[in-house]
């Protein structure tokens, strides 16, 4: 085997792999490398946590929430981070047992040893089982400290896991009243299709009878045509609504979720809260203020941790060995020899003096406590403007709710009057299309206004926190 031509290629092999993970030589052109096409492979074999949704199943909201919570990539996410906190939590109380260490060790020697003007081959060989337990008796807090740091960098994970769900199922009720609001416009755009082609049908029969004029008849061919485009604009905006309310629930976005209609999802008419109670119950429960909490508990740990380096710390150490050792020298047999060894040590480390470092990091680590601090004030103040907003966008939904209904009534009327009178001679075509455009429009109006109410119910929920909880006051 020749290895003097084996080297050179392996050298080059590695050089052209170094040279492939350089920057892209030009700014002129996309940057395209074999590695490109390994990690494009990597990227196909990340398990794919997707599921597959039932076609044939009508689906919910709280269902679709469910399914949204089990898998969402989100949720795995911040699961898996508060359970690396957990494991960081437990790396951290560690520190109050001792380490202990084994070793083995063996050595072997051969020599010539010079007795009585000769040479005598001498073979010695040593064998030798070793422990050392070290512990640190007294640290003056550091230890705790360190400990109550990772206590509250994990209940700060925990809260930021609840967190995510409430994002989540916001996300989904998002999702989902998009869905309803586009199903609800479908309905009203081909009413208003239907609508259309009636008032395009009876003026080409009054055309037909000499009553009207072929302009008439133009004007509600357009008046159709547009309720047509109209209606295909609806259309293209359901199938991305819900492509988005699958994604949300953490399903591929091509396959089609069946939901209930707009008609048949309950609608509050008023909110019992007052706008007080709401924000107080946000203060007690929004996981993200409690989750700034939990920083200032973490800063205050560090405060402690910063204070103990002030102070000495003492550390044991045991080495207990068992030696064995064997030699021959010929032409004498072998000889062995074996005992137990070892010794016992404290150490007292105190720094005297460190050119004010420690001082900073107290001074630091209080400053970190008074920033958590403001910054739980910031929130705070930032969660009662959101729960204001949200009670009152859901006080105006109710009322814009009640004047849709009103609207639609009026225009169905008006569209049935100025339709009838046409047919009659008493009206102009114009004043019948103007009628059709309006009724289009309080139809559009009253989906909106229904699902702005079912919406803002959800808003407000998210701003309380009560989305998470098992009964939530504002839930669906």
């Amino acid at each position: 085997m020749r290895i003097g031509g084996v080297i050179p290629f392996l050298i080059l092999l590695s050089t052209r792999t170094l040279l492939a993970q350089s920057a892209p030589v030009s700014p002129d052109h996309p940057w395209h490398t074999p590695i490109e096409q390994r990690i494009e492979a990597d990227a196909r074999n990340i398990a794919d946590l997707r599921f597959s949704i039932d076609p044939s199943k009508t689906y919910s909201l709280p269902e679709l929430m469910d399914l949204a919570e089990a898998h969402n990539p989100a949720t795995r996410l911040a699961w898996e981070r508060a359970r690396a906190r957990a494991a960081a939590l437990g790396v951290a109380r560690s520190e109050l047992y001792p380490t202990l260490a084994a070793a083995a060790l063996s050595d072997t020697g051969r020599s010539e040893a010079f007795f009585g003007g000769q040479f005598y081959k001498q073979v010695t060989q040593d064998f030798e089982l070793a422990l050392e337990l070290n512990y640190t008796v007294l640290d003056f807090g550091a230890r705790s400290g360190r400990i109550n740091v990772a206590t509250a960098r994990l209940l700060a994970a925990n809260l930021a896991f609840n967190d995510t769900h409430r994002n989540v199922i916001y996300q989904v009720q998002q999702a989902y009243y998009r869905v309803l609001s586009s199903m609800g416009q479908e309905d009203a755009a081909r009413a208003s299709l239907a609508n259309a082609q009636a008032v395009q049908q009876a003026a080409e029969d009054r055309l037909a009878h000499g009553l009207a004029t072929m302009p008439d008849v133009l004007e509600a061919r357009s008046a159709t045509a547009q309720a047509d485009y109209e209606l295909q604009a609806v259309l293209g905006t359901e199938e991305i609504a819900r492509g988005d309310l699958a994604t949300a629930i953490g399903a591929p976005a091509t396959p089609t979720i069946r939901v209930q209609p707009l008609d048949q999802v309950p609608t509050r008419e008023s909110i019992e809260d007052t706008v007080e109670q709401a924000i107080d119950r946000a203060l007690a429960q929004r996981p993200d203020l409690m989750q700034q909490v939990a920083e200032i508990r973490s800063a205050n740990a560090r405060v402690k941790e910063a204070r103990a380096a002030y102070y000495p710390s003492l550390n044991l150490t045991v080495r207990p060995a068992q030696p064995s050792y064997f030699a021959l020298q010929q032409p004498s047999p072998w000889g062995h020899a074996s005992d137990l060894t070892g010794g016992i040590q404290f150490n007292l480390n105190w720094t005297v003096f460190d050119g004010g470092s420690r001082k900073n990091r107290v001074a630091q680590a209080e400053a970190d406590v008074r920033g958590a601090e403001a910054e739980s004030n910031v929130t705070r103040n930032r969660i009662a403007d959101e729960v204001w907003t949200a009670y009152s966008n859901l006080n105006t939904a109710f009322r814009q709710r009640q004047a849709a209904i009103a609207l639609l009534e009026a225009a169905n009327q008006s569209y049935s009057a100025a339709l009838e009178s046409y047919n009659y001679g008493v009206r102009s075509l114009l004043d019948v299309t103007a009628a059709q455009r309006t009724l289009a429009q309080a139809r559009s109006t009253d989906v909106v206004a229904r699902t702005q109410v079912l919406t803002a119910v959800a808003a407000l929920a998210f701003r309380t926190g009560d989305s998470i909880r098992a009964h939530g006051t504002l839930g669906p």
